[in-house]
């Protein structure tokens, strides 16, 4: 009988492993029979690919090569309407939880049976949350707190906090953008406001607080 992750007819595979995208691959063609699954090893790789596919589904692996954080789930929820189910190694309470709160649909631990992959799929498709069912919620909100206030960023906006975090100052954050310095400090205003800050430095914690570095301390 079919179930409701049938509705899934085009995938987007987000993982640098090649042995294990061809495995999430042949999961999804298993469970939710998808007619079309693309492929991408990186972000940049994902988000040239939506130029020309238009997935009902992406499964993204959180630790990519050019992605600190969650900094690509973000920048890849801003970029597609379609489900994101987050596969990760990194199973732990507060990653899970700053996953939904960045705007994931489900996650699953990486190296989950394909019951489990199956489950989400299905919970997904029927707009459901989907985590495993031995999830504790976390306690400690400070890293949802922190990648919620990110994913309100807009695309320009976290490509600027990206290149505070760097230590660029405004003048030179114009001039890789290609925009004018007064452009700048009017997003570098939106980015505070948005976050709650009122500095640079605090703006960099905000983003450091939902990296991977830190977290996982």
């Amino acid at each position: 009988m079919p179930t409701a992750s049938t509705r899934f007819k085009t995938a987007l595979v987000i993982d640098d492993h090649p042995l294990f995208c061809d495995a999430l691959v042949m999961t999804l063609q298993a469970v939710c029979t998808v007619e079309s699954v693309a492929t991408a090893a990186s972000l940049a790789e994902a988000l040239t690919a939506l130029d020309s596919v238009t997935p009902d589904i992406v499964v993204l692996d959180l630790n990519l090569p050019d992605v600190s954080g969650f900094d690509g789930l973000i920048r890849l929820r801003k970029s597609t309407d379609a489900a994101i189910l987050v596969v990760s190694s990194m199973a732990d309470a507060r990653t899970i939880n700053a996953v939904i709160s960045a705007g994931a649909a489900g996650f699953v631990p990486k190296h989950s049976q394909r019951d489990m992959f199956a489950r989400a799929f299905d919970a997904i498709a029927q707009q459901r949350t989907f985590v495993p069912e031995d999830h504790m919620p976390e306690t400690d909100t400070a890293t949802q707190d922190a990648v919620a206030r990110l994913a309100s960023l807009t695309t320009q906006q976290s490509r600027i906090l990206e290149l505070i975090c760097e230590g660029k100052l405004n003048k030179q954050i114009a001039f890789d953008l290609s925009i004018a310095e007064t452009t700048v400090k009017a997003h570098v205003t939106a980015i505070m406001r948005k976050l709650g800050v009122h500095s640079r430095t605090q703006a960099v914690l905000i983003a450091k607080e939902a990296s991977f570095e830190d977290h996982l301390r």
